[in-house]
This record gives structure tokens, sequence and C-alpha cells, in this order.
């Protein structure tokens, strides 16, 4: 069994940035895919950017390339996404997600699940 926990959420103006932690704990031995997923009230939840267990490999929904960075440091069991120039559609909770494999970008791959951090940017 592996817990994550999510932190770094809170409320940013339009243009701002965030960076969001995600520690992993547990049986950590493992390798793990891991990715950030988020949801707004009435809709899906939404693969943001993953990263392979090796760091080596990244994905990005177009939505967020090129404003978001995912990266991980597996000697302190914790992933990062780091976010610039937010905008007010970025607005969801953002939840930290690992997997048994060594990448995956759909929520149904992925094995456990932290439980959300808010989001919020403003206009």
């Amino acid at each position: 069994q592996v817990q994550l926990v999510e932190s770094g959420g809170g409320l940013v103006q339009a243009g701002g940035s965030l960076r969001l932690s995600c520690a992993a704990s547990g049986r950590t031995g493992r390798s793990y895919g891991m990715g950030w997923f988020r949801q707004a009230p009435g809709q899906e939840r939404d693969i943001v950017a993953a990263i392979s267990w090796d760091g080596g490999r990244t994905y990005y929904t177009d939505s967020v390339k090129g404003r978001f960075t995912i990266s991980r440091d597996n000697a302190k069991n914790t992933m990062y996404l780091q976010m610039n120039s937010l905008k007010p559609e970025d607005t969801a909770v953002y939840y930290c997600a690992a997997a048994t494999s060594i990448i995956a970008t759909m929520s149904r791959q992925y094995n456990y699940w932290g439980q959300g951090t808010q989001v919020t940017v403003s206009s």
C-alpha cells in the first residue's frame, strides 16, 4: 500500500504561480509511474500531467503545455507540479496518483490516490 498526500494548493490571481507537492509513503520501494489529475465541480477527473518512474518521460494535457512542469525526486519520495501563468479555468481539485506501470495517462490505470488539494484561480 502507498499513501499519497498533496499540498501546496490555494487561492491565486490569474497569471500567478503555485507549486504542488505529493509526498508518498508506505511501499515506495516499487517503481511507480505517477501523475496529477484535476476535477472541477460537475466535471470528469482528467489527466494534467504524468511522469515515468525514473522521470525520463513526461506527458502534459494540451491545455497546460508550456505552463506546467511535472517532476519527481525519488530519493525524497516526492512529486511536484509547478504551475505558472495560471488561468481561471485551471480552478479544480488537484489529485496526486500512482500507477503500477512505467507511465499512465488515464485515471483507470492508477492504483493509489491522494485526497486532493484545492486550486482556485481568480480573475
